[in-house]
């Protein structure tokens, strides 16, 4: 998805810079794009991010969760 968000605002920018310059200086074009790529990444992707986070914290719950019941059963051996 992040590539997705960075090939369209590249291809925003050098869109909008062919309007205005008929020469395009590709590194300042992949700078600017980054930065717009990273900004509508923060916004646009924080719903996935979360879910992930959330999977992610699940996963590690359960695990504990696991450890302690496997902690307690040699306590009781």
């Amino acid at each position: 998805m992040r590539f997705l968000l960075f090939a369209g605002a590249m291809a925003l920018t050098l869109a909008v810079w062919g309007l205005f310059d008929s020469t395009i200086d590709f590194i300042p074009a992949a700078l600017i794009a980054a930065v717009i790529s990273s900004v509508a990444s923060w916004k646009l992707l924080a719903g996935p991010r979360d879910r992930f986070a959330r999977r992610v914290q699940d996963r590690a719950d359960r695990a504990t969760a696991a450890f302690e019941a496997s902690k307690a059963k040699e306590d009781l051996d």
